[in-house]
Parts: structure tokens; C-alpha cells; sequence
């Protein structure tokens, strides 16, 4: 049975972007982006909303970023290798490989998507990730902590759930960002 999981990185006072949609305080460097990289190569099927996968999609349409670096190399052939689910109404078909488009999220079926995989699972966008929190499907967190204050913006968890979580392991990087890993206790 798969784990689903909703990593994110994530400013100090817990905004993926900031009031202007911005992220790009949250740019992993080498050292991040290669333990981001192990940390995804177990994922056998990513859960996205729309505006997440449209952003994750360029690391299959743009080659030229795999051409930065070994890491991001990595990380290129790492995306591309995964199943994809995009659950949008709007979204006509998808630009990836390996990718399906379901036009509501149906929580039952993603239990019997975790029930059926091997392989871990993850759900990425804050929207799509909200309604798996607040249906108990999402069984670990995964905060990459950046040191930096937004002051607003996207926040990375939904305001009106409670989770009880359970520490269970934690990474401190040189430039200062700290992954920290949490299990849902149910």
C-alpha cells in the first residue's frame, strides 16, 4: 500500500508563495534539490490541481532546464518517469507523458489508488492537497522550511484542520533550509 504524501517548500511563517503568487525565494540550492530529488525517486504517481501541474510540466516540455545541472537533470528524469493525475474541469488534456486528467477529485478513489500502489504517492498544489488533509488521506507531511518571511501569501496547509503528527525525521541544509517530515497519526 502507497503513502500519500504532501511535501511542499514552505517560507518560515508557512506560505508556498508569497501575496504576489511568487516563489522564487524558495529556490532549493545544490545540496536541497539532490535530497529533494531521493526524497521523490520512491514516488510512483503525483496528484496535482491544474496551476501546480502546469508548473511542474516544464520539467518535460523545457529541456533546457536538465541541462543546468547534474541535479536538476535528476530531478527531469525523475518527474518524467512518475504517473501524473491532474484534476481539473478546465485543463483540455495534458502536455506531459504519463499523465491523465480527472475532472473531480473523488476521495475513494484515492484510497483505492493508495490500496492498489506500491509505490508512494504524492499530492502537490495547495488547494488539491487541502481537500486530501481534510479527507485523512495524506499520511506524512513534508515541509521544506526556507528561511524566509513572505508575510502572506498561499498558505501551505488549509486553516481549519487539525492534525496530530509525529516527527519523524528532520534535515538541516548549509544554506539554511531545514526538511522536516512528519507522519499523520490517525
Amino acid at each position: 500500500m502507497g503513502q500519500l504524501i504532501y511535501g511542499a517548500i514552505v517560507s518560515l511563517d508557512g506560505y508556498i508563495a508569497d501575496r504576489d503568487g511568487n516563489f522564487d525565494w524558495a529556490e532549493p540550492d545544490e545540496e536541497a534539490h539532490a535530497f529533494i530529488n531521493e526524497q521523490q525517486k520512491p514516488v510512483g504517481t503525483y496528484l496535482y490541481g491544474r496551476r501546480m501541474y502546469e508548473t511542474m510540466a516544464v520539467w518535460e516540455t523545457d529541456t533546457s532546464l536538465a541541462e543546468h545541472s547534474s541535479v536538476m537533470r535528476d530531478f527531469a528524469q525523475v518527474w518524467r518517469a512518475a504517473e501524473k493525475i491532474v484534476y481539473s474541469t478546465t485543463l483540455a488534456q495534458p502536455s506531459t507523458a504519463r499523465t491523465r486528467v480527472e475532472r473531480s477529485f473523488d476521495p475513494e478513489a484515492v484510497r483505492e489508488l493508495k490500496a492498489a500502489s506500491e509505490a508512494d504517492l504524492t499530492v502537490a498544489g495547495p488547494g488539491l492537497a487541502a481537500h486530501a488533509v481534510r479527507r485523512g488521506l495524506v499520511d506524512e507531511l513534508q515541509v521544506y522550511l526556507v528561511p524566509a518571511v513572505v508575510g502572506g501569501g498561499t498558505p501551505y496547509l488549509p486553516n481549519d484542520v487539525r492534525l496530530d503528527l509525529e516527527l519523524r525525521d528532520e534535515r538541516r541544509f548549509a544554506a539554511g533550509m531545514v526538511h522536516l517530515r512528519y507522519g499523520v497519526r490517525n
